[in-house]
C-alpha cells in the first residue's frame, strides 16, 4: 500500500536562498563593488584578483558580474572551478584550454569568464601553465581568481590582473542584512540574538547566515544563549565578568569563572581568542589597561598555539591580568 504522506519541500540552505544576483544587492566593499559596476557596464572585463577573508563576497560578486556581463549566455559562457576540483597542470592544459577555445555566441564587446575560486591552492606548476594560457586566450576569455591570501599567487599572473581587495565586513552591514532574512523568513528574534550573530560571525556575511539558520533551526527563537550553544563558543559574558574580577584585582573571582568555562569543556585557544575579542571591545576598561591586557593576551595566545593549552597557562594569564590592577603597597611584606 503507498504511503500518504505529503513530501517535506526541498528547503535551500539561507547562504544560497538569499545570495545576491546583481552587484547592487552585494553587502559591503562598496568602493570595489562600484569599479565593478563599471566594468559591467562598459563591458571591458580584465583578468582580476580579487582577495579577502573567507565569507565576504569575493565568489558572490564576480558571478555577479558574469550575469550582467553575459545575461543569458552566462551558461555556456562561463566555467568555474573550485579547490575541490582537481587543477593540476592537467585540468589547465585540457579543461580550462578546451572552454578557452570553444565557440560560443556572446553579446558584442563581451568575453567567456574562467573563474578560479581558491585560486590561492593551485599549485605553482599549475599557476605557470596557466600564465601562458592567459596570454594566447585574452581576445575571448578572461580569468577571475578568487583567493583568501593573493601573495600565494604566481607574479607574473598578479602582473596581468587587476587586484581588487576585500575588507571585512562590517558590524552594521550584517546586521541589516540579518534583518532583511528574518523579516522574509519571518524568524522571532531580540536585539542580542543579533549582536550575538555579529559576535560569533567575525566579519564573516556566510557564518553570520548559517549561524542564524541553524538557531532558528535548533530553537525556534534567536537569543543569545541560543546563539552561543549553537556556534558553541564561550559566552562573552562570562568573560567579560571575569576581565571585571581582574580589574578589582580579585583572582577568586576570575578564577571561578574561568573554572566554569573549563568544566564547560572549551579549548585553552577559544577561550584566550573569546577574551581578546571582548577585552577589545570592552568600554570599562581605560585605554592603557586594554593595550596591557592584549599584550598579556597575545603573548598567552602565542604559548597555547604552541602547545601548552592547559587551565595553568590560563590561570597565568588570569594571575598577570589581575597583577596588572593590585596597588603596589600590598606586594611590601
Amino acid at each position: 500500500m503507498a504511503s500518504s504522506s505529503v513530501p517535506v519541500p526541498y528547503e535551500l540552505p539561507w547562504v544560497e536562498k538569499f545570495r545576491p544576483v546583481t552587484l547592487d544587492d552585494v553587502v559591503g566593499n562598496a568602493e570595489t563593488i562600484d569599479r565593478l559596476k563599471v566594468i559591467s557596464k562598459d563591458g571591458n572585463c580584465p583578468h582580476m584578483i580579487i582577495s579577502g577573508l573567507p565569507g565576504i563576497g569575493k565568489t558572490t560578486s564576480i558571478h555577479c558580474l558574469a550575469h550582467q556581463l553575459l545575461g543569458d549566455a552566462y551558461k555556456e559562457a562561463v566555467l568555474e572551478l573550485n579547490a575541490s576540483d582537481d587543477r593540476g597542470i592537467d585540468v589547465v592544459r585540457n579543461k580550462i584550454k578546451t572552454f578557452a577555445q570553444k565557440k560560443v555566441t556572446l553579446p558584442p564587446g563581451r568575453h567567456k569568464i574562467v573563474i578560479l575560486d581558491e585560486a590561492d591552492s593551485m599549485t605553482p606548476g599549475a599557476q605557470q601553465a596557466l600564465r601562458r594560457t592567459m596570454e594566447i586566450y585574452s581576445n575571448t576569455t578572461r580569468f577571475c581568481l578568487a583567493c583568501n591570501m593573493s601573495n600565494k599567487i604566481i607574479e607574473p599572473i598578479q602582473s596581468r590582473c587587476a587586484i581588487l581587495r576585500y575588507a571585512k565586513l562590517r558590524d552594521q552591514e550584517i546586521l541589516k542584512r540579518l534583518l532583511e532574512i528574518c523579516e522574509l523568513e519571518k524568524v522571532p528574534y531580540n536585539d542580542d540574538g543579533l549582536t550575538a550573530l555579529i559576535f560569533t560571525s567575525e566579519g564573516d556575511m556566510r557564518q553570520a547566515i548559517n549561524n542564524l539558520q541553524s538557531t532558528y533551526s535548533g530553537f525556534g527563537f534567536v537569543s543569545a544563549d541560543n546563539v552561543f550553544k549553537v556556534c558553541d563558543q564561550p559566552h562573552p559574558l562570562t568573560v567579560q565578568d571575569a576581565i571585571r574580577s581582574c580589574m578589582k584585582g580579585d583572582i577568586e573571582g576570575a578564577m571561578s569563572k574561568l573554572d566554569l568555562l573549563w568544566d564547560q569543556g572549551y579549548s585553552a585557544v577559544d577561550i584566550v581568542v573569546t577574551f581578546f575579542r571582548v577585552v577589545k571591545t570592552f568600554d570599562e576598561i581605560p585605554e592603557y589597561t586594554k593595550l596591557e591586557y592584549i599584550k598579556e593576551i597575545g603573548f598567552t595566545h602565542m604559548r597555547i598555539l604552541e602547545g601548552v593549552g592547559t587551565l595553568i597557562q590560563l590561570a597565568g594569564l588570569v594571575a598577570r591580568l589581575c597583577k596588572k590592577n593590585v596597588k603596589p603597597e600590598l606586594f611590601k611584606v
